[in-house]
């Protein structure tokens, strides 16, 4: 009986599986005390921008139905000690690494982009999508023209293929995705948080201190999967896929949508061991369907 092979081809990279960590919710010191890293197929590292972040005020975290609102305003160490200390950390594991890159403006993102480019990162994630950022992020990602010349300005100074995280805060998802793809983006993830709000009825204010925030967890799947079939009947370039994804059949659902790749994000808050549970899930789940490849999901559904 032949083994199962979970090994896939994302944008160029060699992965030995499709399961990798979404950004913002991945330490590698801290993911490395609950489960070997090396056992994944991809890390997607914090938001880093060329410069530090200080971030949002607090509290930047609330619990809702369903899932959790954050308002993180990605805080980050700045490219310089993100390659110093965390890059050079997860050096150690056979596992690629893809850095997320964040920016206020167009120049922003490209001087993180070509310090990262210098280094053993395998790919870039450009987060277009942040909904707690008031310059950049969302801004760019909610506009087919500011998105593509965003892809067109990181483009022409990496070094690294590119992969754009686009938002759901759209009409249309799949005008952002092919304006990435006209300029060259090898890749796209999708989705990004849904911009939300909690009211603390007692106190009668916010929960968060930036009143609204990105909404993530398992009520939004049903969103995030239908965004990537629609982006994936709509482009030729590789999808990462996520967007509250808790369990390998969730995994499962997302690779049939279209995804090449998923992403676990909140998941991993709750429980540290999420990825390799889910890879583990997803192992069973195609053993039990009879499934041998990756490729022998995406060509079983009958959608």
């Amino acid at each position: 009986m032949r083994k199962l092979d979970l090994s896939v081809q994302f944008a160029g990279i060699e992965m030995k599986n499709p399961v990798t960590t979404a950004s913002g919710t991945f330490s590698a010191r801290d993911s490395g005390q609950f489960y070997d890293i090396g056992r994944l197929g991809a890390v997607v590292t914090k938001g880093v921008a060329s410069e530090p972040w200080a971030g949002n005020p607090t509290p930047r975290i609330g619990e809702t139905y369903g899932g959790m609102l954050n308002a993180v305003g990605l805080q980050n160490p700045g490219a310089d000690a993100f390659i110093a200390d965390e890059l050079a950390y997860l050096k150690q594991f056979s596992t690629p690494v893809i850095a997320n890159v964040a920016g206020r403006t167009a120049e922003e993102y490209c001087l993180a982009v070509e310090k990262l480019s210098e280094t053993d990162v395998a790919m870039l994630e450009i987060n277009i999508s942040c909904p707690n950022v008031k310059e950049g992020g969302i801004g760019f990602g909610t506009d087919p023209r500011m998105a593509a010349e965003i892809t067109r300005a990181v483009k022409s100074v990496s070094k690294k293929p590119i992969l754009v995280k686009l938002t759901p805060n759209v009409t249309d998802i799949t005008e952002i995705a092919k304006a990435v793809e006209a300029e060259g983006a090898d890749g796209i993830s999708l989705i990004n948080t849904l911009l939300g709000m909690k009211i603390d009825v007692q106190r009668k204010k916010p929960v968060l201190a930036n009143i609204m925030g990105g909404f993530s967890g398992p009520a939004i799947k049903p969103v995030a999967v239908r965004m990537v079939y629609q982006v994936r009947r709509a482009v030729q370039i590789p999808i990462m896929g996520l967007g509250g994804i808790m369990t390998g059949e969730d995994a499962a659902e997302f690779i049939m949508a279209g995804a090449d790749v998923i992403s676990v994000g909140t998941a991993a808050l709750v429980n540290p061991t999420a990825p390799v549970d889910i890879l583990e899930e997803l192992e069973a789940y195609m053993e039990e369907q009879g499934f041998k490849t990756i490729a022998d999901i995406r060509q079983a559904f009958q959608g």
